[in-house]
């Protein structure tokens, strides 16, 4: 007998959106409903913060952060064209560099001034892209466990590329959703990954066919960023899970190798999502790079 859960992720989604004093926002980019949380307003002293999630995830998964990050601030929270409550397309591109364009003339056209950009893996990929054709350009960049990082040295960016973690990341069953929830933190088996695999297997189940095809375009040019970071001169913040099984640590070696002033975290015993497993630590690095940055 194969095991059923209802789908309560948008009974619950609506529930954060009332708990969180954000405004819940929408636009038409490129043919796609581009659906935000907005907490604050631009201005003298208050910067405007742009947080992208990663992929098969939402603007939710920066639902902790929410509660720390200085109320000050003017953050905008976007679900990803593809994800969570924006539109998904089967016959459009979601190529890195593809994102990235609709990203900027999303924020183009809110006329928001210089902002700090925040990715997390597949929203790492993409907020680099991002901050090297923004204009004016980002005060900062941050990047948690970023995709797009290679892990040895010498690749051709240009060289095809494979990858397996499709078979974590695109789970075919609700089994296949609690496994994916463990890989993503430590590896280590935890009560909160059943809880969440409950929460969020029926709608993760209801994507695959969506996220094939974006997984798919993800690694038609998978080091895309290999192509930009480094030629636009911004404070760069990169922060890491040790422990983590998708991005491993040896990407970290690209970035003391290629941007020697970059700011670098290394969270022991945290897995891919440092902003979920270790929020605290996280939002105070980020608070402090977003400062540092301002002051100049």
């Amino acid at each position: 007998m194969t095991l059923t859960l209802p789908d309560l992720w948008p009974l619950a989604r609506t529930g954060h959106r009332w708990l969180q004093p954000c405004r819940h926002r929408h636009t038409l980019v490129d043919g796609h409903r581009l659906v935000w949380l907005e907490r604050g307003q631009p201005g003298p002293g208050r910067p405007t913060v742009v947080l992208l999630h990663g992929f098969a995830a939402m603007k939710e998964n920066w639902s902790l952060w929410l509660t720390l990050l200085p109320r000050h601030w003017h953050l905008l929270v976007p679900d990803l064209p593809g994800f969570g409550e924006s539109d998904y397309h089967a016959g459009a591109s979601y190529r890195y560099e593809i994102q990235a364009s609709r990203l900027r003339n999303w924020l183009t056209d809110l006329e928001v001034g210089p902002t700090h950009l925040v990715g997390s893996s597949m929203g790492g990929a993409i907020a680099t892209i991002l901050a090297h054709r923004l204009e004016p350009a980002p005060a900062s960049l941050t990047l948690l466990n970023s995709a797009g990082i290679p892990e040895h040295e010498g690749v051709d960016p240009e060289a095809p590329f494979e990858s397996d973690r499709d078979r974590v990341l695109i789970p075919a069953s609700l089994g296949a959703v609690y496994r994916m929830f463990n890989a993503v933190g430590s590896g280590r088996p935890h009560p909160g990954a059943l809880a969440t695999a409950a929460l969020l297997g029926p709608d993760l189940l209801r994507r695959q066919h969506a996220h094939r095809h974006i997984f798919n375009d993800m690694l038609a040019d998978a080091l895309a960023p290999m192509r930009y970071l480094g030629r636009r001169p911004m404070p760069l913040q990169v922060q890491w899970g040790d422990k983590d099984t998708i991005t491993p640590t040896r990407c970290v070696d690209y970035f003391r190798r290629t941007i020697p002033a970059a700011d670098i975290r290394l969270f022991r015993g945290v897995g891919h999502l440092p902003m979920l497993e270790v929020p605290g630590r996280s939002a105070r690095a980020l608070v402090e790079q977003v400062e540092a940055a301002s002051s100049r």
